[in-house]
């Protein structure tokens, strides 16, 4: 596996202009979830991993994962991966993912994780386990 061929400095500038917060696939659920009268706070940094959708009264929080960024089919995609830095990148963001998961549950929250191609290919079907996830707390 190389080296990044990037600088530091130049690495950096690419990865700022990246978008966390109220990115394409988090708008669709969001403007799903609202269309469905299910009220949300978003972003809540009070809780561990600043989840990008919170349900306060349910203490829900969900998170909007990439599938590259987080990791789907990490199996498959870790070999395509030609320098350490993305490696090491999406590895640490898995890690993260499972830390903050696990500080939640024991707050007493309910963790539900969308991964990007679930939501492209059938928000109908998140929308669902979400609903459920409500009725159910």
């Amino acid at each position: 596996m190389g080296k990044d061929t990037l600088s530091k400095d130049t690495r950096s500038k690419i990865m700022s202009s990246i978008r966390s917060k109220n990115t394409k696939i988090e708008l669709i659920l969001r403007k799903a979830l609202w269309k469905d009268k299910i009220r949300y706070r978003l972003h809540r940094k009070s809780l561990p991993g600043n989840p990008d959708i919170v349900l306060p009264r349910q203490k829900i929080a969900i998170f909007v994962d990439g599938d590259f960024w987080h990791g789907y089919n990490w199996d498959n995609l870790k070999p395509k991966l030609k320098n350490v830095f993305w490696v090491n990148k999406i590895s640490n963001n898995m890690k993260r993912d499972q830390r903050v998961r696990k500080k939640l549950r024991r707050l007493g929250w309910t963790v539900i994780r969308v991964w990007e191609h679930q939501l492209k290919n059938n928000p109908k079907n998140i929308i669902t386990k979400i609903i459920k996830a409500v009725r159910y707390v």
